[in-house]
This record gives C-alpha cells, structure tokens and sequence, in this order.
C-alpha cells in the first residue's frame, strides 16, 4: 500500500513540521510513506499531475485556511482520477464541524481531529496490517455505511446510507514520545526548520485555536538539547520554533536559550514566539549576551485597549511588556518582531491608533499590523454574532467589519498596514521615516496620509521597483510642503534627499545613481584618490581585510559626500560632521537589519 502525505505551504521557503512529524511517529510503514510538497503559488493541474503519478492507496492532506481551497479542489479531482484511494484530511482547518465536511464532500473518506501522530499510526494499521477496526480508532471521523433492520451484520449486503461516524477524543500525548521529524537535514537547505518543543497555551485568548489546548505540555529537555545539535551541527539557517508561548515555563526557556548561546555555530537563527510581560531578569540577562542575529523574538501585543483585552480573555500587563521589550531592544542583538491586531472587539479606529502609536514607539524591527481572522474552534467563533463582529465565509475568515470598525475603516487600515510593510517593516527607509515623523502629530498619521497619498495617486496595485518607492517619499514630501506650509514647518527637501541617498546606499550599492542623488562630478576627483589609496582603504577595513586583495575590497564600499543640511537635520540621528563623506562598508552588514556598516571619512 502507498501513503501519501501532501502539504502545500504558503511560499516554498517553508517546510510542514506536521507531515514530517506524522510519518516519523509511523516508523514501522516509513518505506510505504511518500512526503510530497507544494506552495500555493504552484498551478492547480501541477499538482494534481503529480499526485496521480504517484498512484497512491491513501492521500492524507495536511489543511490549514491558506491552502483549504485549493485542497477541496484537488480532492474532488482525485476522487474521479483514483476511485479507489483512501483521502483523510487533518489539521486545524478541518478539525471543527467535521460532520457536516464528511456530509458534504463525497470525495473525503474521513478526518483525523486534533493531534495526529498516534491516529495516524493507527489509521496504517487498520489499512495496511488490518490491527484495528476503523471505530476503535479515537480521534477520527468518518463514513459508513448503516446496517439495515433486516440485516445487522450486513452479511446480504444489506446496507442503507452513509452515516458519519465520530470516535472519542484521543488524549494527549507525552510529548517526549515524539520522533525526531527530520531525518535527512539535506532536503531542507533552503528552507525554514520548523520545531516544537511543547504543545498548548496557558493563556486563553479567545481568536487563537491554541487556547482550546488548556494543558502545556513539554518535550524532555535532553531530547530537546540533542535535537538542537542536529541544527547546530549542520548549520540550518534558520529554526522557527512553534511553541505558542515559549516563554511560559521559565526553566524550560532559560535552558533552551543557555543551550544555543553555549553551542552557536554563528550561522544559525532561532525564532521565539514569546510572552514578554512575564521575562525575568534572568531571561533577559541571558538574552543580551547572545550574539547579534542569534535569536528573533516575536511579541504579540495585539491591543493595549483595556477594555478589548478583558474581552479577548487575554492575560498581560501592558507596563512589564513594555518595559521587557524596550530592555530586549536596547541591546540591539535581538531582532523584535511585534504584532497588532484589528478588528478585535471594543476597539474602534481611535483606539486602534492609539494602540499603533503605543507599540510603535517601541521601535520593533519588524511591526505587524495583522487583521482578525475568526477561526473555526474558537472563542471568537462561537461569539462572532454576539460580539456583532462580521467576517468572510470564506477562508481565512478575515473581518469585514465589527460594531465599532466599520469596513470602510478597515479599508483606511489596509492602506496603513500596506505603507508599514513597505516603508517601515522593509528597514530600507529608516531616516527617511524619522524625518517624515516630525511633520505629523503621530506616526499612525504619517501612515495615513501616506497612505492616502497611495490611493489618490492610484499607486495601490503597481510592482513599483524599490528606487520608485523612494521617488514617491519625495513626491509626497514636496507636494505636502506646497500645500499644507500654513500648517506644519517648512519641508527641507535638500535634506530630504541626502537621506534618501544615505537609506539607499545603507542596503545597498547601486550601479546606477539615482536620480534624486548629489551631482558625482563635484567629488570626482577626491572620490578617485580615496579608490587609488590602498594604505587608506585598509584603515577602515582593517583588520579582518588583511587576507583580500584591494580590487576584492573595492566593490564593497561606497563612498558619498553629504552637504550642511544632512548636519542640520537632527531628526535622522546622522552623526556625519560638516564636510566630510560617509564610507559604506558592505562587508560588514548589521545581522539584525543588514545594513551596512557605515564611517566618517574626512577628505581633503
């Protein structure tokens, strides 16, 4: 018999822990197991070719709401191709309202609900070695065929409709008896490693399936320390842990983040979803002493509306994780990523700014502005109606509009969240920003307006290039200086350019100039000189460019002269003095946000 697990990920950097984590708890039937892996952006009929080439016995689909669609079209295809292959499906997606999914999908055999490894085990015995009977399997759902009065047994044949069966619930399993998903590192080079080392959430937040799962429990820590030096041994770029809240047993996060500190290969990145109202000073000790790039955190604030936290049933002191997340920050060797979520109840367009203005001003490096999804499971779903919140029938569920945001609202946020991807979370606009701020009250007005500036100007839709999307800033800026000069202070657009150049060239080294850049010619003759001074190139590249060539250093650095108003601006924070030139060092790039590292050179 053939199994087939397919996963279809959201972008081809991913990998799905739950697939592999199946077919390594299944040991005993892993040469009957084919992981098959696709991306949404992959076309329909490719993978549906592939699938069928496969010729499998029995299809399980890992669902989740990003691919859900595209799996419902897939399966009903694959029932007409493979008539005679089992189909279950499992995942969070389809783990809620499992009856009415069996009564309406003819294509689907049955569902693993909740968590999978121990029912998939057992699905593989009941097909492959015939162990079991379908309805002592706990955890599933699925079809039958009723037995008549006249014939209870079904001996002549005497079956009347199909009935969906639902077994008791499995209970949880102990999280040490997991297998090790990974068995061959290679096949995930360019992709992210997905890894948990515990499974549900002591906190009950009312738009997260994970608050379903009341019980925390922990893999043993020495299992996880050598899985660890799996990663560590082979050099894996990244691992994205998916405990919902890492941090919730204190001993178990010290030990992990002591572990990797010890052990860093200096190539690996581990990603935390954390609390951070509840780090200790031990916590945060240990954090700082880590090495720039070693660790990302992701913080979900979500609100700081009062009101709308009591109503999520969401446990956090807004003051500690305030202060927690500004200490974090203040090392500067942690990438912090945090999150806000609109449409949540109590929270209006008022309140929602306020929120944005709080935890912007914490300066993450990365600020999600997300919007709620009412998942199928959760609190929020079953309190949609009396909440007076309104979302898509269709997956991902996002909100349409609730009692305090109308969707006109949540359009005006759309635009807000667009410009933070682009000129905030893309950390290519960094002084740009800063200056930009000082002319608006708040930073959520800066966004606003510009994302207004988007629509009237019809931006929204066009793949601008990146050089484009700094000519806009400055577009914006002018026409804000010519019609708004009774309102706010004068516009220096000189200024305003230099920093452009010095956002630019931080990320990058341009073989064309741009457009809005300095005159070259001006500095020709002494940018010429400093490229011809070996003795000089290496002082500022000393002393780790010792071992290279001065031809192999040279296309690592640029060099850019900035006039008076740079220096006059002292809302960018630029520390170049009067006069002198700005060496870009692109050897050298921040591991947090891959800028380069920058000098003050003083020429003659």
């Amino acid at each position: 018999m053939k199994i087939l697990l397919t996963a279809i990920n959201a972008k081809y950097i991913h990998s799905n822990l739950a697939v592999y984590s199946l077919r390594a708890y299944a040991k005993a039937y892993n040469r009957q197991i084919r992981i098959v892996e696709f991306t949404i952006n992959n076309h329909i009929d490719d993978i549906l070719q592939a699938i069928y080439k496969e010729k499998p016995d029995f299809i399980g689909f890992s669902c989740y709401i990003w691919n859900i669609d595209i799996i419902e079209r897939l399966y009903t295809e694959l029932r007409k191709l493979l008539p005679d292959c089992k189909i279950w499906l499992g995942g969070p997606e389809v783990s809620y309202d499992v009856k009415r999914r069996l009564e309406r999908e003819e294509a689907v055999d049955g569902i693993m609900i909740g968590e999978g490894e121990g029912t998939f085990l057992e699905l593989l015995d009941y097909y492959i070695a015939g162990k079991l009977f379908l309805q002592n399997i706990k955890g599933i759902a699925f079809k039958e065929r009723a037995r008549t009065a006249g014939d209870p047994m079904g001996l002549s044949g005497g079956f009347g409709a199909e009935r969906v069966t639902i077994t008791p619930v499995r209970p949880e399993m102990d999280m040490s008896t997991l297998v090790f998903p990974y068995d061959n590192m290679e096949d995930f080079k360019n992709k992210i490693i997905y890894y948990e080392t515990s499974r549900g959430c002591p906190y009950s937040c009312s738009y997260c399936l994970s608050s379903a799962d009341k019980k925390t429990r922990f893999r043993d820590i020495e299992l996880v320390k050598g899985e660890l030096d799996i990663f560590l041994k082979q050099k894996v770029p990244q691992v994205k842990f998916v405990d919902r809240t890492f941090n919730c047993n204190r001993s178990h996060a010290i030990a992990i983040w002591k572990y990797i500190k010890e052990h860093d290969n200096g190539v690996t990145n581990f990603h935390f979803e954390i609390a951070a109202d509840i780090l200790g000073e031990e916590e945060i000790r240990v954090l700082s002493t880590m090495r720039a790039g070693l660790v990302q955190l992701e913080i979900g604030v979500q609100s700081t509306n009062p009101k709308t936290i009591e109503a999520i049933y969401r446990r956090m002191d807004l003051d500690k994780l305030k202060l927690a997340a500004g200490r974090v920050h203040e090392g500067r060797n942690i990438h912090e990523h945090l999150d806000l979520i609109a449409g949540l109840p109590y929270e209006d367009i008022k309140t929602f700014k306020k929120s944005f203005n709080e935890v912007y001003a914490l300066t993450p490096d990365q600020f999600q502005l997300g919007f709620l999804k009412v998942l199928k499971g959760s609190a929020m779903y079953r309190e949609s109606k009396e909440r007076g919140i309104v979302y898509k029938s269709i997956p991902p569920y996002e909100v349409l509009y609730t009692r305090w945001l109308s969707y006109d609202d949540i359009l005006s946020l759309k635009r807000v969240e667009a410009m933070v991807e682009i000129y905030y979370n893309s950390g290519q606009f960094e002084y740009a920003v800063k200056y930009m701020e000082h002319f608006f009250q708040t930073s959520f007005d800066l966004y606003y307006a510009l994302g207004s500036y988007y629509e009237k100007k019809k931006l929204f839709g066009i793949n601008s290039p990146r050089i484009r999307r700094y000519e806009i800033l400055l577009d914006f800026m002018s026409e804000m200086g010519e019609c708004c000069r009774n309102t706010v202070r004068n516009v220096n657009l000189t200024a305003f350019r230099n920093i452009l150049v010095h956002d630019l060239y931080l990320r990058e080294n341009l073989k064309s100039r741009p457009s809005f850049a300095e005159e070259y010619e001006k500095y020709k003759k002494q940018y010429r000189n400093f490229y011809c001074d070996e003795q000089k190139i290496r002082k500022y590249f000393m002393p780790d460019s010792a071992e290279f060539k001065i031809n192999q250093i040279k296309p690592y650095m640029h060099l850019e002269h900035y006039d008076i108003d740079v220096v006059k601006t002292a809302e960018t924070g630029l520390a170049v003095q009067a006069g002198n030139f700005i060496l870009y060092d692109y050897m050298h790039r921040s591991p947090i946000n891959s800028r380069a590292r920058t000098l003050s050179v003083k020429l003659c």
